[in-house]
């Protein structure tokens, strides 16, 4: 009886402890897991665990974004987890420098010059011609130069217009477009209206020469004048031009 009781009794204390050995091993992945958890790696679960094949997710593990977002100061592209991608800062600028296309001062200041003396001509031309006053110091005898005979012939009228008037609206155009002030102007229209104002002054020209020599048959020393002021500034813009473009509205990537 008491040999019985003994031997129940030593079952007992092995199941407890038995008992007790298997919650161990069942709590113990458990808590090695969390110890992984915490660190941001996998976790792989024995197979035969009683935890289960279950996927952990790490909470602390950085998550990179799909889409980069680029950083006001500096260009930099930075990630979710908080790590920075260098990249490289696009500016825009413009053809030539910030104040349009970089022609020398000294080509500014010589087709403004021309300009005005242009203007100047055109004026006193204008003047004589509704006046109906000789020109100073051109000759009035028959021959090459007479400048009374161009001035008062048939030719001297476009479209019933004086081409006096048609020069003096020329040259005032041309003071304006030709100024420093026109050339540092970052606008494309500007440039390309300047060259385009040249190409007809200069064509006009041409049709006024054939008229002095072939229709009339004497030349004008002041119309001259104005005939060899407006191809200097043909010459001029359009060597400008090839040089140093004609300025442009859109902008252009440039990395920095």
């Amino acid at each position: 009886m008491t040999a019985s009781k003994s031997s129940r009794a030593r079952k007992a204390r092995a199941q407890a402890s038995a008992a007790r050995t298997g919650t161990a091993a069942r709590t113990g992945p458990a808590a090695r897991t969390g110890a992984q958890v915490k660190t941001g790696t996998a976790v792989k679960t024995p197979a035969g665990s009683t935890n289960g094949s279950a996927t952990v997710k790490a909470a602390g593990s950085p998550r990179t974004a799909g889409a980069s977002r680029n950083g006001t100061g500096g260009g930099n592209v930075q990630t979710r987890g908080g790590s920075r991608a260098a990249v490289p800062r696009q500016e825009l600028a413009g053809p030539g420098s910030a104040a349009g296309p970089a022609v020398p001062l000294w080509m500014q200041l010589a087709t403004f010059l021309l300009a005005l003396a242009g203007l100047g001509v055109s004026i006193y031309l204008t003047i004589a011609h509704f006046t109906e006053s000789a020109l100073v110091g051109c000759s009035e005898k028959s021959g090459l130069v007479n400048c009374t005979k161009v001035t008062t012939s048939p030719q001297s009228y476009v479209f019933g217009i004086p081409v006096a008037v048609l020069g003096l609206a020329f040259f005032v155009f041309a003071v304006a477009i030709m100024s420093p002030w026109a050339w540092r102007s970052t606008r494309r229209e500007v440039h390309l209206a300047r060259l385009a104002s040249v190409v007809v002054g200069v064509g006009f020209v041409l049709y006024l020469l054939y008229a002095e020599l072939f229709i009339i048959g004497s030349i004008c020393l002041y119309c001259t004048s104005v005939h060899v002021i407006t191809f200097a500034l043909f010459v001029l813009t359009v060597f400008s031009a090839a040089a140093w473009g004609l300025g442009s509205t859109r902008p252009q990537a440039q990395t920095a």
